[in-house]
C-alpha cells in the first residue's frame, strides 16, 4: 500500500467533531445541489412567465423522463464515490488513481449511451405518460434538446463526485454558481431578446451545463493533489469497475426504476389537464428544495462512514450515522413547514395564473411534511451504501416508490377519480420506506453485533 498525505483542499473524516465535519461538508454540498436545482427552475420561472402555460407543463412534465436517466448514473456515481472514499481513507494512493481514471472512462461511456439513446426514443416517452397534445410539441422540444447535451451534466457530477469522495465540496459549488448564473443570463437572452421560446431555456441549460463540466475536469486535470487526473493514463479496471457496480448498480436500479414509475404518476396528473401538470410542475421544484438537504446529508453520511468504513473505525461509522438523521430531520421539518405555510405565494412565483396556483398549493399541503419521513429513507439508505451495502436499500426501496405506490394509484383510481388519490401517492411510499429501512437498519446492527 502507497500512503500519502491527504492535501489541504480535500477533508479527511477518519479524524475531528462528527457534526463539524458533516455539516462543512454538506453545507457546500447543500448550495451546489440548490444552484444545480437553479438550472431547470429557471427554465420554469421563465417559460411561464414569458412563454406560457403549456410550455411551462411542459419543461415540468419532461423532470420525470430525464430523472430516469439522471438518476440512473448518479446511482452508479454512489458506487464511484464509495469506492474511490475507501481507498481515500486508506491513503492507498495507487488504487485511488485507479479507481478515479476508471470512473471517468466509464462516465464517458455513459454519456454516449444516453445520448444516443435517449434522443430518438422522446416522443415514444412523452406518449407512454400520456402527455396532452397541446404540450407534446414543446415537451418533444425541449427533451431532446436536453438529451442532445447530457453529456454536459453528467461529467460535472461525476467530476464533482470524485472531488466529493476526497472530501472537497467546496470547489465543485463555486463552479455551479457560476454556471447558474451564466443560465439565468442566457434563459432570459434567449427567451426574452431572441425570442426562441421553450428551445432558448433547452439551449440556455445545455451550454451551462458543459461550462460546468469543463470547469470541472480543468481542475482534475491541473490539480498537483492525489486525486489528479490523466487522459494518458485512463483506464477501465475490471475489478475497480466491478466494485463501483456492485453499490453502483443497485443504486442506479433503485433510482431508475423509482424516476421510471413517476413516469405512471406523471400520468395520473396529466389526466386532469394542463392546468393540473404546471401546478405540479411548480410543486415539484418547490419539494426539491426541501429534498436538496436531504441529499446533501445523505451524501455526507456516505461519503463519511465510507472513509472511516476504510479506516477501520465502524464505531465513529456509526456515530456519524445517527448524527447525520438529526441534522438531516430538523432541515427537513424546517424548510417543509415553511412550504406548507407559503405554499400559495411560494407557487404564484412561477405564473400569475390562479388555477395553476390552486392546484400548486394542494399539492405542496398534502405531500410536503411528510418529506420528514424521507429524510430518514435517504441518510440510512447513504449510511449502508457507504458500508458497501447496496441491495437492501434498493429492494426496500422498490418495494416502497415502484411497487406499493403504482399499487395504491391504481387501486385508489378504481374507487374514486378525485384528485387527492394522487396527491397522497408520495407519502404513502415515503412512509412504508421509513418504516422497512428502519427495521432493516437495526436488523443490521444486530448482525453486525453477533
Amino acid at each position: 500500500m502507497t500512503t500519502t498525505k491527504n492535501p489541504s483542499t480535500a477533508m479527511d473524516m477518519t479524524y475531528g467533531s462528527i457534526p463539524k465535519l458533516l455539516l462543512t461538508f454538506a453545507v457546500p454540498l447543500l448550495l451546489g445541489n440548490i444552484f444545480q436545482m437553479l438550472y431547470n427552475t429557471v427554465d420554469v420561472l421563465v417559460v411561464g412567465n414569458f412563454v406560457g402555460k403549456e410550455a411551462l407543463a411542459a419543461v415540468g412534465s419532461t423532470s420525470s423522463i430525464i430523472n430516469v436517466a439522471v438518476f440512473f448514473f448518479n446511482g452508479l456515481s454512489v458506487g464511484a464515490g464509495v469506492v474511490i472514499s475507501r481507498f481515500y481513507g486508506a491513503h492507498d494512493q495507487k488504487m485511488l488513481h485507479t479507481s478515479i481514471e476508471t470512473t471517468i472512462a466509464m462516465t464517458l461511456a455513459c454519456c454516449i449511451f444516453f445520448t444516443v439513446a435517449g434522443v430518438p426514443l422522446v416522443p415514444q416517452m412523452l406518449r407512454l405518460m400520456s402527455t396532452p397534445d397541446d404540450v407534446m410539441a414543446a415537451a418533444t422540444q425541449y427533451l431532446r434538446i436536453y438529451f442532445g447535451g447530457i453529456s454536459g451534466l453528467m461529467l460535472y457530477n461525476m467530476g464533482s463526485g470524485i472531488l466529493r469522495a476526497v472530501g472537497d465540496s467546496r470547489r465543485p459549488l463555486y463552479f455551479l454558481i457560476f454556471s447558474s448564473i451564466l443560465n439565468i443570463v442566457l434563459d432570459l437572452f434567449f427567451v426574452i431578446v431572441l425570442h426562441l421560446g421553450i428551445a432558448g431555456v433547452g439551449y440556455a441549460t445545455v451550454l451551462s451545463q458543459f461550462i460546468s463540466a469543463a470547469l470541472i475536469f480543468y481542475l482534475l486535470l491541473t490539480t498537483k493533489d492525489v486525486y489528479q487526473f490523466s487522459f494518458r493514463d485512463m483506464t477501465l479496471d475490471l475489478t475497480i469497475l466491478g466494485q463501483i457496480f456492485a453499490i453502483g448498480l443497485p443504486a442506479a436500479v433503485q433510482s431508475m426504476f423509482t424516476a421510471f414509475s413517476n413516469v405512471f404518476v406523471q400520468g395520473y396528473i396529466n389526466s386532469f389537464g394542463s392546468s393540473s401538470m404546471a401546478g405540479w410542475s411548480c410543486y415539484g421544484k418547490l419539494q426539491q428544495f426541501v429534498f436538496l438537504s436531504v441529499h446533501s446529508v445523505a451524501n455526507a453520511a456516505t461519503t463519511f462512514v465510507s472513509q472511516n468504513i476504510g479506516a477501520e473505525q465502524e464505531d465513529r461509522a456509526d456515530s456519524g450515522t445517527g448524527i447525520a438523521l438529526w441534522i438531516s430531520g430538523v432541515i427537513t421539518a424546517i424548510t417543509a413547514l415553511l412550504l406548507f405555510i407559503f405554499a400559495a405565494p411560494a407557487t404564484f412565483l412561477f405564473t400569475p395564473d390562479q388555477e395553476v396556483v390552486s392546484y400548486g398549493a394542494l399539492f405542496m399541503r398534502t405531500n410536503i411534511l411528510f418529506m420528514v419521513f424521507n429524510s430518514v429513507n435517504h441518510v440510512l439508505a447513504g449510511s449502508l451504501r457507504g458500508r458497501g451495502d447496496s441491495k437492501g436499500p434498493m429492494v426496500i426501496m422498490l418495494v416502497s416508490f415502484v411497487l406499493l405506490r403504482q399499487l395504491y394509484l391504481y387501486v385508489g383510481s378504481l374507487l374514486t377519480d378525485s384528485i387527492y388519490i394522487v396527491c397522497f401517492a408520495f407519502p404513502v411510499g415515503w412512509v412504508a420506506c421509513c418504516l422497512l429501512e428502519t427495521g432493516y437498519y437495526l436488523l443490521y446492527y444486530r448482525r453486525k453485533a453477533s
